[in-house]
C-alpha cells in the first residue's frame, strides 16, 4: 500500500514540475521570427550557397582540389598564343578557356575550404540561404558562359596548335641528329 501512494506522489510531482515550465513559458513575450515577412540577419562568415565570378576564373582547379565531396568540376581549354582571354580583376593574365564550370550544391557540405585556395578570389560563399528546389538537377549551378560552339572551336584551335608545337619539336630533333657532332679539340688527358 506504501508503494501505491509513493506511485501516486511522485505521478502528480512530474505533472507538476511540467506544469511549472509550461505556465513559465505562457507568460512571457514569444521570440518567433514571421519568416517570409521578417528574417533573422545572416552572420558575415556564414557559410552559404556558392558563387563563381566566370570572369574572374582561370581554370587552375585549386578549388575543385580542395573539395572533400567532389561537388565542383571543371573542364578547361588550352588557348592559343593568338588568344587573348583578357585579365582578371586581380591581374591574372588568362590563359585557359573555362569550357565548364560546375557546382553540384546537393553534394556540397558547406565547408568553405573551396574559397581559400582560389588565386584570383573568383569563388565565394554568399549570404543567400533559400534554394530548395522540387527537382534535384536545379541544384546543379553551371557558370560556364561557353556555348557548345564556341567549345568545338576553341578545342580546335587547341588540338591545332599541339600539332604545330609537335612538327616543330619533331623537326628540332631531326636537324639535332642531321648535325656532325662538335669536334673536340681538347688532347686526351692521361692519368
Amino acid at each position: 500500500m506504501k508503494q501505491y501512494f509513493k506511485n501516486i506522489y511522485l505521478g502528480i510531482w512530474t505533472i507538476l514540475v511540467g506544469m511549472r515550465i509550461t505556465l513559465r513559458h505562457l507568460f512571457t513575450r514569444a521570440v518567433t521570427v514571421q519568416y517570409p515577412d521578417a528574417r533573422l540577419p545572416v552572420p558575415d562568415r556564414a557559410r552559404n550557397r556558392l558563387y563563381v565570378n566566370i570572369d574572374d576564373c582561370i581554370g587552375c582547379d585549386q578549388c575543385s582540389m580542395a573539395c572533400p565531396v567532389d561537388c565542383i568540376t571543371i573542364e578547361a581549354i588550352k588557348s592559343t598564343p593568338a588568344d587573348n582571354l583578357g585579365t582578371t580583376s586581380t591581374g591574372h593574365k588568362k590563359r585557359l578557356w573555362v569550357s565548364r564550370f560546375d557546382i553540384d550544391i546537393a553534394k556540397c557540405c558547406f565547408c568553405g575550404l573551396c574559397v581559400p585556395p582560389c588565386p584570383t578570389e573568383c569563388i565565394t560563399m554568399t549570404a543567400a540561404y533559400e534554394y530548395s528546389e522540387y527537382d534535384r538537377l536545379n541544384l546543379l549551378y553551371r557558370f560556364s558562359r561557353m556555348t557548345p560552339a564556341e567549345i568545338e572551336t576553341a578545342k580546335g584551335k587547341a588540338a591545332d596548335a599541339e600539332k604545330e608545337a609537335a612538327a616543330k619539336k619533331a623537326a628540332a630533333a631531326q636537324a639535332a641528329k642531321a648535325a656532325p657532332p662538335p669536334k673536340d679539340t681538347k688532347p686526351p688527358q692521361q692519368g
